[in-house]
């Protein structure tokens, strides 16, 4: 239910912000005044202000959605020697990468697993589960930190939100110049739009969507790669590929990690189609990178 909730405040805060900046904008619809062709220029409007709205949106509620779907406790006193050390570490980590310390936290899981989130460098969140913080070694703990302030530092967040904006327009314009096409050439439509041109234009939105989403997924794999190599700077090259030589040992266990897991990005070296869509190259390759740059 917290889930559905959150999905749901998100979409009223972007149809909000969207139809208050197209009313500024003077914005009336997309179609021609003859109410025939479309008006591309205003279709190119909408669709970017629709998808980068989206985009932001979610950026800006980033850390706030993060905590309720993790269950991340924020240390803000720590309560024992694990807690202080880690804010400790993540505290000298953010001084040699030179941003303000993010907030950090602990999240309930079991997998190993971490993240970081927030809409800009200097108010971020980096977060670590509880069975990672208890199974590794604290060289192999700063390091999994270390590549989370990478993607912090490097502005990763910020970066990733821009191409899904961009991705997200081209994909409802070009959606949308197929729905008017079809429904004008083969539903015969003359003047508006009929049923023919909702139904294309959704068919068209998650075929391109499809597409755009690998587009997305790869430059999301090439910054793991970025993140490992300032993580490597930050914490040491042999402790970057410690953490992820045990985080590799962890998913070859039978029944212990699922297949996927987002965040610090465990993911199987099997190359499908699945592979297309990772939003983390396979552990193995990550570890290769760093030993060539040794």
């Amino acid at each position: 239910m917290l889930r559905i909730g959150l999905f749901l405040l998100t979409n009223l805060a972007v149809i909000a912000l969207a139809a208050i900046t197209m009313s500024l904008l003077g914005f009336e619809g997309y179609m021609s005044r003859n109410g025939v062709d479309l008006n591309l220029t205003a279709l190119l409007v909408f669709c970017f202000i629709i998808g980068m709205a989206g985009s932001f949106v979610s950026l800006l509620m980033s850390k706030w959605m993060a905590k309720r779907f993790t269950g991340t406790q924020i240390i803000n006193q720590p309560s024992n020697a694990t807690e202080l050390w880690l804010l400790d570490t993540v505290t000298e980590l953010s001084q040699k990468a030179g941003i303000k310390t993010p907030e950090v936290g602990i999240f309930p899981a079991q997998q190993s697993n971490a993240f970081a989130t927030g809409w800009n460098k200097n108010d971020a969140l980096v977060a670590v589960s509880a069975g990672l913080l208890s199974r590794f070694s604290k060289d192999e703990v700063k390091a999994v930190m270390a590549h989370e302030i990478g993607h912090v530092a490097n502005g990763d967040m910020v970066t990733l939100a821009l191409i899904q904006g961009v991705v997200n327009t081209f994909v409802m314009f070009f959606a949308r110049v197929i729905g008017h096409t079809v429904d004008r050439v083969v539903f015969k439509t003359e003047r508006g739009h009929g049923i023919g041109f909702y139904v294309v234009t959704f068919v068209a939105e998650i075929l391109l969507g499809f597409f755009a989403a690998m587009i997305v997924a790869w430059f999301s794999r090439r910054r793991e790669y970025r993140a490992d190599d300032y993580g490597a700077k930050l914490a040491g090259t042999s402790a970057m590929i410690g953490a992820l030589s045990r985080l590799k040992a962890e998913v070859e266990l039978p029944n212990q990690m699922p297949d996927t897991m987002t965040a610090f990005g465990i993911t199987e070296g099997k190359v499908s189609l699945a592979s297309l869509l990772a939003s983390h190259p396979p552990l193995e390759q990550r570890i290769s990178e760093l030993q060539k740059s040794s």
